[in-house]
């Protein structure tokens, strides 16, 4: 069974900086690629950013590109997987539920690519 588990949202100011943690576990990802995404009040969920597995290559929605970075950690066993996503410069627009995903993606932006999804954490950004 796998877990996925996000951490670090709450409520902040505009201009600050939150790190979002995803923890992953219950099978090995040697081959699992991550992506984060988010839904505001009244609005549908949509991709913020991705991590492939295979080629270490990062994607990112142009909203949040030079203010927030995807990154990895997989331990030497491969039992556990961290995801992180460090966001910067926070807008009141990023305000929203953030969640973290699983899969084997060729298209990084698609939901349904994505296997394994978190329960989701909130990050709220005051002006």
């Amino acid at each position: 069974q796998v877990q996925l588990v996000e951490s670090g949202g709450g409520l902040v100011q505009a201009g600050d900086s939150l790190r979002l943690t995803c923890a992953a576990s219950g099978r090995t990802f040697s081959n699992s690629d991550m992506g984060w995404f988010r839904r505001a009040p009244g609005k549908e969920r949509e991709f913020v950013a991705a991590l492939s597995w295979s080629n270490g290559r990062t994607y990112y929605t142009d909203s949040v590109k030079g203010r927030f970075t995807v990154s990895r950690a997989i331990s030497r066993d491969n039992a556990k997987n961290t995801v992180y996503l460090q966001m910067n410069s926070l807008k009141p627009e990023d305000t929203a539920v953030y969640y973290c995903a699983m899969g084997t993606f060729t298209r990084p932006t698609t939901e349904y690519e994505y296997d394994y999804w978190g329960q989701g954490t909130q990050v709220t950004v005051s002006s």
